[in-house]
């Protein structure tokens, strides 16, 4: 398997941002790390192993990237409006520094042929393909979405300014009525899992709730509530990124 290290500076968040990428070809797939994870989170948690059969042949091309969770989400030292404008940096970063490259080295790696990415990730990391996937649907056309909460009420609680409203889809959605938004999510594959088991509360109540919305808004979307055993913890999160994954491509 082919394995490269990079870490290049960001203009957007004024240092260095490390990522990984696994695979020579295929369908490009962003994965964000659970929360406070680091890029590496993936591939030492079984996840590139799990996949490694579509990766080794050329089928999937996996970028691993890093959040600022310590600076924005989970910072224990700034308020509310000043984590999320931080996030707001971090969002330019993905959309405007790295999935540009991502788009550039995916279509050379697959002989010029552009094509779409596939985002995903587990409890936190969850939260960020979903979040990214509903914002900026037009260079996305799959979402696996696994054991993650859709609103900002587990980050803030009940503060709500126009910067956290845009990084919250359960608080937005509703609004939405622009159908160029719209009929790209219609025209996506969207697929939400969570378990029944333990710690998995928050995570099946908002991914009820995003069920519901999307529904109403006449979304197609795979919703899968996985067995009353299922945890949320990696051994279960192995098993449905391989069943969904291979299902997708």
């Amino acid at each position: 398997m082919r394995i490269s290290y990079h870490k290049e500076y960001s203009h957007h968040l004024h240092r260095d941002m490390e990522y990984k990428v696994y695979g020579h070809a295929g369908k490009p797939m962003l994965v964000f790390p659970t929360s406070l994870g680091r890029f590496y989170q993936y591939e030492d948690s079984g996840m590139i192993q799990t996949l490694s059969e579509f990766i080794d042949a050329g089928k999937l091309q996996i970028w691993a990237c890093d959040t600022l969770d310590e600076e924005t989400f989970f910072s224990g030292h700034w308020n509310h409006e000043d984590k999320v404008q931080r996030h707001e940096q971090y969002d330019k970063y993905i959309m405007q520094e790295l999935i540009p490259g991502i788009l550039h080295s995916s279509k050379e790696s697959n002989g010029g042929s552009g094509q779409k990415i596939l985002i995903s990730g587990c409890s936190m990391g969850a939260y960020y393909s979903a979040s990214f996937f509903f914002r900026h649907p037009h260079v996305f056309d799959t979402l696996i979405a696994l054991s993650g909460v859709y609103s900002t009420y587990y980050f803030f609680g009940d503060y709500m300014s126009e910067t956290v409203y845009l990084n919250s889809p359960l608080h937005y959605l509703p609004n939405l009525a622009d159908d160029d938004y719209l009929n790209a999510y219609r025209s996506s594959r969207i697929i939400l899992c969570v378990g029944q088991g333990a710690y998995e509360d928050e995570m099946l109540h908002e991914t009820r709730l995003l069920q519901d919305l999307l529904r109403r808004k006449h979304i197609p979307a795979q919703i899968d509530y996985w067995g009353h055993d299922v945890d949320h913890d990696w051994p279960w999160w192995n098993k449905q990124i391989h069943y969904y994954v291979g299902g997708c491509l």
